[in-house]
């Protein structure tokens, strides 16, 4: 499981024109799953995720996490995280969970960061998203 994390003055995801989730300052959050995540892939992430300090803290120091500034999450599914890229010029997905797995594992990570935050908006799995954001920084870490 791979989640790429970027600190966002603004995010949102449009689904055939329409908005379905959106955040002010907080955490745009790309999740990509991978054959063989399992449930305590989708714990040990979420729980590092709502941890993670990257927000500047009164000396500009990255020592708060996104509960302790109030912000949002936004997590999108993103099944090309699992792309093999270290040969040819065409990624490769058979590291990808197959979709039913994939959306089984995203749905309850999301479950997950809902249970301990309640600031959390979501894209939709499987969907041609149109993803917006504002990175902050640029600041951007991936975790797995």
């Amino acid at each position: 499981m791979k989640v790429l994390v970027q600190r966002a003055i603004n995010a949102s995801v449009v689904v055939d024109g329409k908005t379905i989730g959106a955040i002010d300052h907080g955490q745009l959050v790309l999740v990509g799953i991978e054959k063989g995540d399992t449930e305590a892939d989708t714990q040990r992430l979420a729980d590092k995720l709502l941890k993670y300090r990257m927000f500047g803290d009164a000396d500009g120091k990255m020592n708060l996490n996104v509960q302790q500034v109030a912000g949002g999450v936004l997590l999108v599914s993103q099944f090309t995280l699992a792309a093999e890229t270290k040969k040819g010029l065409r990624p490769g997905f058979s590291t990808a969970a197959i979709p039913e797995e994939g959306e089984r594992l995203f749905n309850d990570f999301v479950s997950k960061v809902r249970a301990q935050y309640r600031n959390v908006e979501t894209g939709q799995f499987g969907a041609d998203m149109k993803v917006a954001f504002t990175n902050d920084g640029p600041v951007t870490f991936m975790l797995d």
